[in-house]
């Protein structure tokens, strides 16, 4: 289990528990049931790599308590 920060820069920081072989998707989801946003409305990013919904946290090595940036489309 691992805990994920996500910081969208305009005062909203989510924290969210999950698992390293849950995909971007699924970590998305968790987001938006803490946010009240569309899972579908959101953007995860680090750096300039944008993170694709069907590939899992661990290959994308997102450990934990790694802050990622949250973007809204």
């Amino acid at each position: 289990m691992l805990e994920v920060t996500c910081n969208d820069r305009l005062g909203k920081k989510v924290r969210v528990k999950c698992n390293p072989d849950d995909t971007v998707g699924d970590l998305k989801k968790l987001i938006a049931a803490q946010t009240g946003t569309r899972s579908d409305k959101i953007v995860l990013k680090k750096w300039y790599t944008v993170f694709k919904d069907h590939i899992k946290l661990s290959d994308y090595e997102i450990h934990d308590g790694m802050n990622l940036e949250l973007y809204y489309q």
